[in-house]
């Protein structure tokens, strides 16, 4: 009897033991400020500014406070996406996209809210339009569509402050599938949503930007090139003379101007070592044979040669130099060339009336070929982008076919 009471007081004590245990078991993070719903929202914001490190370390943290936070496993797996992005190698993408699709599904297990949900959603539109692995855009479609079905209150998206922020993302996404139309529909909604709402200023800069692209497109016959170019933030050297080349039938316009006996001795001087092997050499070369002003190669200082750099960014001063030239050579107008000159005031604060820029600007401008800026610069050292080099040849076009 006595060992039977013994056994039963040790297991009572330990019993008590065990629950005094669990009762002094203490939360990770316990100050005011150290919670898992104030590391997501400092790690989205810092999302927003581009500042990656710092966002990935808020959401771990958010993780280490709570690892079941929902939202934090979203915000987690955007940022991994965005390594994604950043990344060239292809073993280091394959191990964070799995990481990405973790994220993800933890996501969406620990969710048990509405607003919880939709953060999920937004994560899945937003990582499959940074990473686009395959079936991307109709995964970020469905996730859209089950998103909207979700009746949110707003004052718990404590960082998306509003759904329209859904339709945003997704006009994101379908501006990066070429998907112009609906890409333009899709910041509509957001702008019709609310008068001033955090995503109504990006979804105007996105409306504009994806209008000028479907005016552009809509106005001229675009091919491969053009498809190509149209919804890229800025133009490329190589892509401008494909452009020039595809759009605007320079060769054929060019051949149709010199006699027959002449043409076929017509050549690039050489072909530069960056073109060798690249996709647009040929266009290239076409523009090197007509000698267009502003597509010359240039020196380069390291390698001792004269190289195309096909890659650099074409700025609008720069463009306005090369499309007056092709303005001059298809309408043999030389007048053009100094039309300008001698003027002591010009209409634009960044182009002096001095710089070397300013003719072809002033031509490009007064034909509204390339327009201005509202403010009433030119911005000729910014680079001209997709649709607007898309546009500048569609209005070029219809001014050379008037001689």
């Amino acid at each position: 009897m006595n060992n039977r009471l013994i056994q039963l007081s040790l297991a009572l004590a330990a019993g008590a033991l065990f629950l005094s245990g669990c009762a002094t078991v203490q939360p990770k993070c316990t100050s005011a400020g150290d919670n898992s719903a104030h590391h997501y929202l400092i790690g989205m914001k810092a999302l927003e500014d581009n500042k990656i490190p710092v966002a990935q370390e808020k959401f771990e943290r958010a993780l280490y406070c709570d690892e079941e936070f929902s939202t934090a496993h979203s915000g987690l797996a955007i940022v991994l996406a965005e390594r994604v992005k950043a990344q060239a190698d292809q073993g280091f993408k394959n191990v964070e996209m799995e990481r990405v699709a973790e994220e993800l599904k933890k996501a969406k297990k620990y969710a048990d809210r509405p607003d919880q949900f939709f953060d999920y959603y937004a994560a899945v539109i937003r990582t499959n339009t940074l990473t686009k692995p395959k079936n991307w855009l109709i995964n970020a479609e469905d996730a859209y569509i089950e998103g909207a079905k979700l009746k949110v209150d707003e004052r718990n998206l404590t960082y998306y402050l509003g759904t329209e922020a859904l339709p945003y993302f997704m006009g994101v996404a379908w501006l990066e599938g070429n998907e112009f139309q609906k890409a333009r529909d899709s910041f509509s909604t957001v702008l019709g949503a609310k008068r001033e709402g955090k995503w109504h200023e990006k979804a105007d800069k996105g409306w504009k930007r994806v209008d000028k692209i479907v005016r552009a497109m809509s106005g001229i016959t675009v091919g491969d090139v053009g498809k190509l170019i149209a919804p890229k933030d800025s133009v490329s050297r190589a892509d401008l003379a494909a452009l020039i080349i595809d759009e605007l039938k320079i060769e054929k316009l060019m051949a149709g101007r010199i006699p027959l006996s002449s043409q076929s001795a017509k050549k690039a001087e050489f072909t530069p070592a960056d073109m060798t092997s690249h996709a647009f050499k040929e266009e290239v070369l076409t523009l090197m044979k007509w000698n267009v002003r502003g597509m010359e190669p240039k020196y380069d200082e390291t390698t001792r040669a004269y190289l195309f750099k096909p890659n650099d960014p074409v700025s609008r001063g720069e463009m306005a130099f090369i499309l007056e030239d092709v303005l001059i050579k298809l309408t043999a107008n030389e007048k053009i060339a100094t039309a300008y000159f001698g003027q002591d005031n010009s209409p634009f604060p960044d182009v002096k009336a001095t710089s070397v820029y300013y003719n072809a600007v002033m031509n490009m401008t007064s034909r509204s070929i390339m327009e201005g800026e509202l403010s009433g610069e030119f911005r000729v050292n910014a680079p001209v982008d997709g649709a607007e080099a898309l546009l500048a040849s569609r209005v070029l076009k219809q001014k050379i076919n008037t001689y």
